[in-house]
């Protein structure tokens, strides 16, 4: 009831700022095409282009995380999303980067068909497996996954592919396997599963360590059986919070109100993404590893709560 009250009230005072678009664009970069970076962002331009604010928000779909944190630094994009694991890398050589809010955790998932021979991370050798695209979170951890298994690529065949092409080479036959790191029910896993049978394979107990190991920003999880068609068990893995990110010469007040916009349409980006977003004040600002956005600090400051 406190975070309701707190969130309404902090709606009242930034419906005041709005006012009619006077031709600025914030362009919003996501990832590929079927996964939840990009329904999120079309949602959420959407519904800040609703709002009567002084800039046109629009999508640029990207390659993912590591392509948002460069595009920002190249002044391509304006705002984005990647995961915890990266940007704190990237801050170490572009201390311009900022933060406005965590949204969600991100799973790692490995998919095969349910007819493979696949039944562990060992069986992958000898067998062609997509690592996401290039520039993305996911081929970022899948490379790490692949290294802490013993799977060199010596032993394990790697491709670059979105998505979409994942999938259609997966039900094609044409490779054995593919890594996706996104928040549940990711779109297309989801669709695969009603048109074909397919299986997840979970990560061992060693690799998990491992990766956690590697980074404070990784959590164990576990997708729990029942996400997807099919999927009688729950699965181990790792986990990774997303980050809406920025720049530090991003004007304050957009950047309170699209903070402000993210809390008061929380709903509304949940349902139309069948996302589990998890926006309270702490999730949204706990182990965020590179500094809050000036407009972003002061959002949460209005609303009683310290970012630091």
């Amino acid at each position: 009831m406190k975070k309701k009250i707190s969130i309404m009230l902090c709606i009242v005072l930034f419906a005041l700022t709005g006012c009619t678009n006077s031709g600025r664009t914030i362009r919003f970069g996501t990832a590929d095409i079927g996964g939840m970076y990009y329904s999120f962002a079309n949602t959420f331009t959407e519904l800040a282009n609703e709002q009567g604010y002084d800039f046109t928000c629009k999508v640029r779909t990207t390659a993912g995380s590591n392509a948002n944190i460069r595009l920002l630094s190249d002044d391509y994009i304006e705002i984005g999303i990647a995961q915890a694991d990266l940007i704190a890398d990237a801050y170490k050589t572009n201390e311009d980067l900022r933060a406005i809010a965590g949204l969600y955790t991100e799973t790692c998932q490995l998919v095969v068909r349910a007819d493979s021979n696949i039944q562990t991370l060992d069986d992958l050798s000898g067998h062609t497996v997509s690592i996401g695209a290039e520039e993305s979170g996911t081929e970022r951890n899948a490379t790490q996954i692949l290294e802490f298994a013993g799977m060199p690529s010596s032993l394990v065949a790697t491709k670059n592919l979105d998505y979409i092409e994942a999938t259609k080479e997966l039900k094609a036959g044409d490779i054995d396997a593919f890594f996706c790191t996104a928040g549940l029910t990711t779109t297309v896993i989801d669709e695969l599963s009603k048109e074909c049978d397919i299986r997840l394979i979970p990560l061992t107990d060693t690799v998990i360590n491992k990766m956690l190991e590697s980074s404070s920003a990784y959590t164990s999880e576990v997708i729990p059986a029942g996400t997807y068609t099919g999927q009688t068990t729950d699965i181990s893995t790792i986990g990774v919070k997303s980050v809406l990110i920025t720049k530090s010469d991003v004007s304050d007040d957009t950047i309170e109100q699209l903070t402000s916009l993210l809390f008061e349409k929380e709903n509304e980006l949940s349902y139309s993404n069948s996302l589990k977003l998890e926006l309270t004040y702490n999730f949204a600002t706990d182990g965020i590893p590179i500094p809050f956005h000036d407009g972003a600090k002061r959002y949460y400051e209005v609303c009683g709560y310290s970012t630091n």
